[in-house]
């Protein structure tokens, strides 16, 4: 269930990101990990914390946000949430937390985990698996929270 501590105008606070900005940290209580979100996917953002697809929702927008992160660096130990598990992302104004009801392994081809999830907001988020391949995983990890 998704917390919002208080009203914020999310339209002027969104409007002025740009790709590899950080826009707020992904805290994850069980892992006692915070983590820097960026603005975007690309290796560049990737290498500095967990990037948000530009395509998807940002928190309070009521719909999908799909962040990614490598599991070898900022997702390590990815594979141990649980679902009832909290996630907070912590934006400039608010903290939004979601809790974990359900997770999937897909295909690292397969995009039909982009999809609106509108009025629902749900909080995706994917990373390369099986944790343990070396090089590029055939699949990827999606764990689902709202």
């Amino acid at each position: 269930m998704m917390v919002q501590k208080r009203k914020i105008d999310l339209g002027t606070q969104y409007s002025e990101m740009k790709e590899g900005d950080t826009i707020g940290l992904l805290y994850i209580p069980r892992l006692d990990r915070e983590i820097p979100i960026i603005s975007g996917t690309d290796e560049d953002e990737l290498a500095k914390g967990v990037g948000h697809y530009s395509s998807t929702a940002l928190p309070g927008q009521k719909d999908q946000i799909l962040l990614s992160g490598h599991r070898d660096t900022v997702f390590r130990q990815f594979g141990e949430l649980e679902n009832g598990d909290e996630i907070q992302v912590k934006m400039e104004s608010e903290t939004f937390v979601y809790e974990i009801y359900d997770t999937e392994i897909v295909d690292a081809d397969d995009r039909s985990i982009i999809q609106p999830t509108a009025p629902d907001e749900v909080l995706t988020l994917s990373t390369c698996y099986p944790f343990s391949y070396i090089g590029n995983a055939p699949d990827r990890y999606i764990v689902y929270a709202k």
